[in-house]
């Protein structure tokens, strides 16, 4: 699939910019972009806002910091494994029995009393449990090494989107020449050696096969940074700073890219070759 050339206005130049590519896979991983109060949603793929929030805490940023020449890098986001949603439920109270305050503030910033009285919330958390993401930003060489050598040396803690969700190694997986739509369609797929060859066996059982069918490609959804995307998300983080926390939105395109499988000796070109269709919405009642 041919994806656009583009020129976003207030970029880097053509000529000077590279790709800084990062895998962020983990146990949990949660992205809030609208969640408030009792229930805190998670979209399916990584923010600007928890990247940017990933990028800055590495850098070792204050929470007031500007974060234009973060936010200035346009990003795009591939779902090498979309991983499956969890709801955790939590039950809050105060163990001195004080009725618990309301998640709003006033205007002197702080909590009001329940009325009438509360002495239990309930909250609901989502998560995004075994997924593996592959982020790629592209921006000015200089930021992008500097970003490399502070993800490998972060000043603070870093997490996928909340702090209970740690990432694992390796977050970077380095720094590529050329445009970011190329670089992550010829990026291999980053699942595990163990899930690829689940994959080929699941192939290899709709083909009626005894064992594995490897294709040498596979298709993945991506969403890009760009000017004339069609959708608009609003989680571009002006500062981080708790007392004058604001966002405004980006606009993305979200494509299907073929990428490399990574097979050593793939039994056919693509999969449409072995029989599979790109978008199967049955797969997702679990056929």
């Amino acid at each position: 699939m041919t994806l656009p050339a583009t020129d976003e206005p207030g970029r880097t130049a053509p000529d000077d910019r590279s790709v800084l590519v990062l895998r962020l896979a983990g146990p949990l991983q949660s992205w809030g972009a609208q969640g408030a109060f009792n229930v805190r949603d998670t979209r399916p793929e990584p923010t600007k806002s928890g990247v940017t929030g990933l990028l800055a805490a590495a850098l070792g940023l204050p929470r007031g910091a500007p974060l234009d020449e973060l936010t200035a890098l346009r990003m795009g986001v591939r779902a090498d494994v979309p991983g499956t949603l969890l709801r955790d439920y939590h039950v809050v109270s105060d163990f001195r029995g004080t009725p618990l305050p309301q998640a709003g503030v006033s205007a002197k910033g702080t909590q009001r009393s329940t009325a009438p009285a509360k002495y239990t919330h309930v909250t609901s958390r989502y998560y995004l449990q075994d997924a593996l993401f592959v982020v790629a930003l592209e921006g000015r060489p200089e930021l992008l090494h500097r970003l490399v050598a502070a993800v490998r040396a972060p000043r603070f803690f870093l997490a996928l989107g909340r702090r209970s969700c740690p990432p694992t190694q390796p977050i970077v997986l380095g720094i590529e020449s050329g445009r970011l739509e190329s670089v992550l369609r010829d990026l291999p797929w980053q699942a595990s050696d163990r899930a690829k060859s689940n994959y080929a066996y699941k192939l290899g059982r709709r083909r009626g096969l005894d064992g594995p069918f490897r294709p040498a490609t596979v298709p993945c959804s991506v969403t890009l940074e760009h000017a004339d995307g069609d959708d608009v998300l609003q989680d571009v983080p002006l500062s981080f700073d708790p007392h004058d926390r604001a966002f405004v939105g980006r606009r993305v395109r979200q494509e299907w890219l073929r990428i490399p499988t990574g097979f050593s000796h793939p039994d056919a070109t693509t999969e449409i070759e072995a029989g599979e269709d790109i978008h199967d919405p049955f797969e997702l009642l679990g056929r």
